[in-house]
């Protein structure tokens, strides 16, 4: 496997992105939604990280600085045909890594409260995230879970 910064021109990667967010749509009403579309991927404080093998595209993960001292985890995803290969743990490791990096000393973030983000949720407590109050824009929801870690 080969995680890359992605310039999110791809199709494969519009592809994955289009199904996120239509995963997400299925979980949680749309105002519960706070996955990113490509476009909103694209700004300058959003760094943008695939993982390949060949040229088989198996998951990504995205990075926002809130501000000097805080970061948040954006638009992880694992393909469908690559759960529980360590895609998803490898692009956490290197997110983690490069908010240290940056000087982070908080990385967050929100992710769903349903039975199908359970996978997501364990994940992130493996690397030592843990529930806490909404952060940054984000406010009290039942369709959200919370997260964060002191980096």
């Amino acid at each position: 496997m080969k995680l890359k910064q992605d310039d999110l021109k791809g199709p494969e990667i519009a592809l994955l992105l289009q199904q996120h967010l239509d995963d997400m749509a299925l979980y949680s009403p749309a105002d519960s939604v706070h996955a990113l579309d490509l476009s909103a991927l694209r700004q300058p404080e959003i760094t943008f990280w695939s993982v390949w093998e060949n040229d088989e595209l198996l998951g990504c993960g995205a990075l926002k600085e809130l501000d000097n001292e805080n970061g948040e985890i954006k638009s992880m995803r694992t393909g469908r045909g690559h759960l529980r290969k360590g895609v998803a743990a490898m692009v956490l490791k290197h997110i983690i890594s490069t908010a240290t990096m940056r000087g982070y000393q908080r990385l967050s973030l929100e992710t769903g409260s349903v039975k199908s983000f359970g996978p997501a949720r364990r994940l992130y407590t493996r690397f030592g995230f843990e529930e806490c109050e909404p952060f940054g824009d984000y406010t009290l929801d039942p369709f959200s879970v919370f997260m964060t870690v002191t980096i």
